[in-house]
């Protein structure tokens, strides 16, 4: 009777070594040309010494919530401390709803002051009353980042900021223009905008975010003047991070381009192009 039962609990990790060979082998191609998989449908990578992946709702969040804070002159520390807050409060989404009566992307109260419901949905004004309370706190330059997200939050978790701070710090080099092409998603299915539509938008929401922008506008698309090559790249990567939503097909700055098709950005010969930004927006379906 032993020896039957030996035999058999042989038999049965013989079949079961057999079923997980098998499947190792069906997950994998062994051809000798296999490729490496392009980048998540619908995703944003963002990569400054350190690498971050986000949706495109979360990219296009955090380039505003980053332009705002240049627009108001904070300095890049306040950013950090902004991204962190708003991973923390709600992923970086503009959510309708939270604890109690907490909106928005900072999750603020309209009974604690924020402003109405309405004013606190808007991305940029949420942004704004961020900056604004985060200057009056004393001092907040020199505390860590969740200390400081703290003195303006009020969070039952004082903690819990701190463990965005490295995602933060790579999102706000990338996205305040320290960094080369550092911004790329990949933009599937049809686009948001089209034509002038898209191209207006984009303008629109270029000025809102960055204050006084002389964009030349086209049918086509835009041109925006950069002053210097961060200023150059922080555009850009603003432009790459609201590509989903404004229907961007093409961004091309200092020797570089990046297509929805590709979601990636690759060297063009482009000379005389490293004192604007050119974006280019997917045209009329019917043209």
């Amino acid at each position: 009777m032993t020896v039957r039962i030996r035999a058999g609990v042989v038999a049965a990790v013989g079949l079961m070594l057999v079923a997980v060979l098998g499947l190792i082998v069906g997950k994998h191609d062994w051809s000798p040309n296999l490729s490496l998989p392009r980048p998540h449908s619908r995703a944003c990578t963002v990569q400054a010494d350190g690498e971050v992946t986000l949706n495109p709702e979360q990219m296009a969040h955090a380039a505003t919530i980053a332009a705002i804070g240049m627009q108001r002159k904070m300095p890049e520390r306040a950013v950090v401390v902004a991204l962190a807050t708003a991973f923390q409060e709600s992923k970086l989404e503009n959510l309708a709803g939270g604890d109690r009566d907490s909106i928005g992307l900072f999750q603020q109260r309209p009974s604690q002051g924020w402003g109405t419901p309405e004013q606190i949905s808007d991305p940029r004004y949420a942004a704004n009353k961020f900056y604004a309370a985060l200057k009056k706190v004393r001092g907040w330059e020199d505390m860590r980042v969740t200390d400081a997200a703290q003195r303006v939050q009020r969070s039952a978790y004082p903690e819990a900021y701190q463990k965005w701070a490295d995602e933060s710090t790579v999102l706000t080099k990338a996205l305040l223009g320290n960094a080369t092409g550092a911004v790329a998603c990949t933009v599937d299915g049809e686009p948001a905008m089209r034509g002038a539509a898209a191209t207006e938008a984009l303008g629109n929401g270029l000025r809102l975010d960055w204050g006084r922008l002389e964009a030349s506008a086209q049918i086509t698309g835009l041109t925006v003047p950069a002053a210097s090559p961060q200023a150059g790249w922080r555009y850009a990567h603003w432009l790459v991070s609201h590509a989903t939503d404004h229907g961007v097909k093409r961004v091309r700055f200092g020797g570089l381009e990046w297509t929805a098709d590709e979601g990636a950005w690759s060297k063009i010969d482009a000379p005389g192009q490293a004192d604007h930004v050119t974006a280019e927006v997917f045209g009329d379906a019917a043209s």
